[in-house]
């Protein structure tokens, strides 16, 4: 087909995606014998090529370029996947295979190589008006030939930056920060008053005592403490921060140790729960990083009885709330309207990861085939075994739960709200699945570098991220949660995935409240009572309690009153039982003995 020859072919599924029949080539079906000799009597008239074979080669020549183009980009950008490297606080680019197929047929190879074809054509020609690379280039020889012959003109003269110099600036700019600082402390230390070393102990004192008392809340903290409900943003570092909110609805929780917002009431993460300081599960988690460090010791940080999240991704692909839709939404969740609801604003179907906003609702691509599609295609096969696992479930058990296809649409993009007990309903569940997802993969991806979850080594480091992303779906759908969409930019809502329609698909019983708090415990008895000596992802997710502890301690508490009590008795008893000498009356003085010769009382003045 490059050479401009006629394609006679069979309509194979492979040949079909490069040559449509009439336009490129001849396609006959697989076997058909009549039909190719039809296809070759089309392609020869009178021993010769027909009008019509060469219409097909010329328009065959031209597809074939446009086609290695498309694949040239392609492969370059698939290479570059795999070569760069970016820190895990950065926002990863798109990947290669998320652009549209509709856009790479607006490719065609005359865009890229049409001036360099033309020039071999005709080399006399002047091109540099033609193409705005040749008119850079021109400049360029230009700007060396006067350097080279014009003494007067340095080689220095070029304001080009070159790395060195970034390095040097870099360098001074740290060295003059240095001197800043140490100049302010010390002029700090000179105005402080000098005192001694009791003064400052009792100062010291002083402080601790009043650290608790002197704890002062910022106005978007005594905000949130007044309304019903507080949005969480997750996010990694500065390039996440355009993408933030600054109203009090909303509020930070920053997953790095470092690139927090100053001057902002964000939550620390890796603070509030230590398993973020690690930077393989802060990436491989993601947003559910945040869900465990909010959910443990939420009453710490959440006071409001509804809580919702919000990942900076969706400010940056503009499904973020309007302020029409967060008034609709406080309302909705003061008045109680829909009750223990889930309300999302990031819709599946308008995603455009895979272009299913294009579909038509014929072709809307269900639940589970769209897992499959950002997971690498294995996402179906991951969730049955870590279901399985978690479950105890035998290897034959169909542990793949129901996501009908009835024309509503799921949650993406973590972008939610919901009570605040339901949410820790949801962390008490995603910790077991999260636990068992790791124990299957992590030697795999920890170790060896691979993960199924992905096509590119950029992608791999974030492994577990996009199957976490629609777990709430499944928790909400199986729990009998009524699922609410709010259009962000009006604020109308509309119910999905009626409730009286899931009947007879809910699998009820494995996400009952009382199952999973009865396997919370069981794990949390395990780890207080065996300390299990191999890598354990669970305990690491969030504060371990079980009812075991609380009716040790009821016990201790009864045991010690218990005790107490016949202490008391027992000291009462020996002090009835004591022996208590009895009275020897009233005490009388005695009166002088008297002089025996002559009856008067001897005193000692007489005997003076």
């Amino acid at each position: 087909m490059s050479f401009e020859k006629p394609i006679i072919a069979p309509n194979l599924t492979m040949v079909q995606k490069y040559i449509e029949d009439g336009k490129h080539g001849l396609l006959f079906p697989v076997g058909n014998v009549n039909m190719l000799t039809k296809a070759a009597s089309l392609a020869i008239l009178n021993g010769r090529l027909s009008p019509l074979a060469h219409e097909i080669a010329l328009a065959g020549r031209l597809h074939a370029k446009n086609v290695m183009a498309r694949d040239v980009i392609v492969g370059y950008a698939a290479i570059l996947e795999n070569v760069l490297q970016f820190p895990s606080e950065s926002a990863l680019p798109h990947s290669a295979s998320d652009i549209p197929e509709t856009v790479m047929r607006e490719w065609q190879w005359q865009l890229f190589t049409d001036p360099f074809e033309s020039k071999l054509e005709s080399p006399h020609q002047n091109f540099s008006k033609k193409n705005v690379v040749f008119q850079v280039e021109e400049l360029w020889k230009s700007r060396r030939h006067i350097a080279e012959f014009v003494p007067n003109i340095s080689k220095g003269g070029d304001e080009t930056i070159s790395l060195h110099d970034w390095a040097e600036e870099k360098t001074n700019e740290m060295d003059e920060a240095i001197e800043r600082r140490e100049a302010d402390e010390l002029e700090e230390r000179n105005d402080q008053p000098q005192g001694t070393w009791e003064d400052v102990y009792r100062n010291v004192k002083r402080v601790e005592r009043t650290r608790g008392e002197l704890h002062e809340r910022d106005d978007g903290e005594m905000e949130r403490t007044g309304q019903p409900l507080s949005i969480y943003e997750p996010y990694y570092g500065p390039g996440a921060w355009p993408f933030l909110h600054h109203a009090a609805l909303y509020r930070g929780i920053g997953l790095a140790t470092r690139g927090r917002r100053a001057e902002a009431d964000d939550v620390d993460g890796p603070a509030q729960l230590p398993l973020l300081g690690d930077s393989y599960y802060r990436d491989v988690l993601c947003e559910y990083g945040a869900y465990f460090a909010i959910a443990n010791k939420v009453d710490r940080i959440h006071k409001n009885s509804w809580i919702g999240f919000q990942s900076w991704r969706a400010g940056g692909r503009k499904v973020c709330l309007s302020t029409v839709s967060e008034k609709e939404l406080i309302d909705a969740v003061s008045k109680g309207k829909h009750g223990n609801a889930v309300y999302f604003w990031a819709r599946m179907d308008k995603d455009v990861r895979h272009g299913s906003s294009k579909r038509s609702a014929l072709q809307q691509e269900d639940f589970w085939s769209f897992c499959d599609a950002t997971n690498a295609g294995n996402c179906r096969v991951v969730f049955s075994d870590a279901f399985k696992r978690m479950y105890n479930l035998p290897a034959s058990w169909k542990a793949l739960p129901p996501m009908p296809v009835d024309g509503d649409s799921w949650s993406v993009l973590h972008s939610w709200a919901m009570p605040t007990s339901s949410f820790l309903e949801l962390v008490m569940f995603a910790r077991m699945f999260v636990d068992s997802l790791d124990a299957q993969h992590y030697e795999e991806h920890h170790d060896n570098g691979t993960c199924c979850l992905s096509l590119s080594k950029m992608e791999g480091q974030h492994c577990y991220c996009r199957v976490l992303e629609l777990l709430v779906n499944v928790w909400a759908y199986h729990s009998a949660r009524r699922m609410i969409y709010v259009n962000p930019v009006t604020g109308v809502m509309q119910e999905q995935h009626m409730l009286e329609h899931r009947r007879g698909h809910m699998w009820a019983k494995w996400f009952d409240f009382s199952l999973l708090k009865a396997m919370d415990e069981d794990l949390a008895e395990e780890v207080d009572y065996e300390h299990p000596a191999n890598r354990w992802l669970w305990p690491s997710t969030g504060e371990i309690f079980w009812q075991g502890i609380y009716e040790r301690e009821q016990n201790h508490h009864h045991r010690q009153k218990i005790l107490k009590k016949r202490r008391s008795r027992e000291k009462l008893e020996r002090m009835r039982g004591r022996y208590r000498q009895k009275s020897l009356g009233k005490f009388v003085k005695p009166s002088p003995p008297k002089d025996a010769d002559n009856g008067s009382v001897k005193t000692e003045d007489s005997e003076a």
